[in-house]
């Protein structure tokens, strides 16, 4: 589940890691209520109709007729978990090149002028296990934007003057994100969670291997990983299946697939686990005190019931009424805490963060230990607590569907990281999901477990406050 906690996120948001044009949600926001719900009515599951081509691109339609309006996204599985050093914010610069020249349209304005005349908003976004593109327009534009979808994925021109612009681009969003004190917590925590393969969990990218890229590069991610056996076209809106289906085969079934799978050619790393907790102070121009802790969390394949009993205990943590918020928000120790889980197929990271001052920095750091050695305990929330988590993470689905526009990012992030099953079953799971099982996610992954600890604070704030490393772990379990 993705992080909600509203002032942090506003700030951590500019350099987090969903880069480029658009902004898809890793996971879903969920606003916190502030009294437990009662159970509702089961909420009916999303009524997705599925196919896969011959050549073994997917496509994924959720039917709405609601308003005349339709979304066309392309995702890809790609992104900074298939990037070593090298090639590190490849995909990214990629992503920015996609809605360029292509062999139906030969320039950029002309497809600026296209794409205008036919009302279509466009836009794309790189992650960690995903790169997506979307288009959306009204619904009599179907088969244009579907054939439009398949030039920009199919026959991109690459065009050097057009490559030069973008990876200046890229190399601005670098710059931008720099500039942001918040980056370099981010930076840290990624670079000492992830300690063997960092570029694998930085999807913004490299400055030095996007400044020395090429459209030959260009050429090698097309080849990897833009084939239609590592591909998805979600459509979602005011469309007929039948009409999807009949488009997709006539512009997307020769495509020719890969003979091998990326992933075979070119596997995923294994992040080692922490050896020991470690912790580190970092210094910036801010004016109050952000504290991170973060773990190794359960992957996509290895432990699925981990990663519902860790949405759910998140979401218990997130409610005003919760333990976890009353004694270190109420109290005063914090201004805004939150705990979340970022579901990812290749190791998805537990992060406690927390906003404090200067004054209170030192006890609200043991106060946070202190509430983790305590997540166990039996009366650490009630059935109530659990049971509203459930059916409030279980409202939020129905909620997202309202704007189908953005539901087709989350349909195209848990395609890519969980796959198509694991999102049709995760209502249910969640309904299922016991004490038993969310304390096994603790134990297995919390409670005594090597993590990261760190702190963002001004330089005048730690000459004062002199917060050490070994603080900033805990206690030693």
């Amino acid at each position: 589940m993705k992080r909600s906690l509203l002032v942090l996120l506003i700030l951590i948001s500019l350099y987090m890691p969903a880069v480029s044009e658009g902004q898809a949600p890793r996971r879903r926001r969920v606003a916190p209520t502030p009294a437990a719900a009662p159970a509702p009515a089961r909420l009916p599951e999303a009524k997705l109709v599925n196919r896969v081509l011959a050549n073994g691109l997917e496509v994924i339609i959720l039917e709405d007729h609601s308003v005349p309006l339709i979304t066309i996204e392309l995702a890809v599985k790609n992104g900074s978990y298939t990037e070593p050093p090298e090639l590190n914010g490849l995909s990214h610069l990629y992503e920015h090149m996609f809605f360029k020249a292509n062999r139906a349209v030969a320039n950029k304005e002309d497809y600026l002028k296209t794409i205008g005349q036919l009302g279509i908003a466009y836009n794309g976004s790189t992650r960690e296990e995903v790169v997506n593109y979307y288009f959306t327009t009204t619904s009599p534009n179907l088969r244009t934007a579907m054939q439009f979808m398949k030039d920009s994925a199919r026959y991109p021109l690459f065009d050097q003057n057009e490559f030069e612009r973008e990876r200046q681009v890229v190399i601005g969003e670098i710059d931008r994100n720099e500039s942001n004190p918040f980056y370099y917590l981010t930076k840290e925590m990624n670079e000492r969670l992830f300690f063997k393969y960092p570029s694998r969990k930085n999807p913004l990218g490299d400055r030095q291997t996007v400044s020395a890229a090429t459209t030959t590069m260009m050429r090698l991610i097309q080849g990897r990983y833009y084939v239609p056996n590592n591909s998805t076209l979600v459509v979602t809106g005011d469309v007929a299946p039948e009409d999807v289906f009949r488009f997709a085969q006539e512009f997307y079934a020769d495509w020719p697939r890969r003979e091998k799978d990326p992933f075979v050619e070119f596997p995923l790393v294994d992040h080692p686990p922490l050896s020991k907790s470690e912790g580190s102070v970092i210094t910036q121009p801010i004016e109050n005190v952000i504290l991170n802790i973060g773990w190794h969390g359960p992957s996509i394949g290895k432990d699925d019931a981990a990663t519902y009993a860790a949405d759910v205990f998140s979401f218990i943590l997130r409610q005003p009424n919760s333990r976890f918020q009353r004694t270190l928000v109420d109290s005063g120790l914090v201004t805004g805490v939150d705990i979340g889980y970022y579901t990812q197929r290749n190791v998805g990271p537990i992060n406690i963060i927390a906003q404090t001052t200067p004054e209170k920095a030192h006890a609200a750091i043991k106060a946070i230990y202190d509430e983790v050695q305590h997540f166990n305990d039996k009366d650490y929330y009630t059935d109530e607590q659990l049971e509203s988590a459930k059916a409030l993470l279980e409202a939020d689905d129905l909620y997202s569907r309202e704007k189908l526009s953005e539901y087709a990012h989350t349909l195209s992030f848990w395609w890519a990281s969980t796959g198509l099953d694991y999102f049709r079953g995760y209502l249910g799971r969640l309904r299922a999901t016991s004490r038993a099982e969310i304390s096994r996610y603790v134990t297995t992954y919390i409670q005594g477990k090597p993590h990261v600890g760190l702190v963002l604070l001004s330089p005048g704030a730690q000459e004062q406050l002199k917060i050490t490393p070994q603080e900033l772990v805990g206690p030693v379990e």
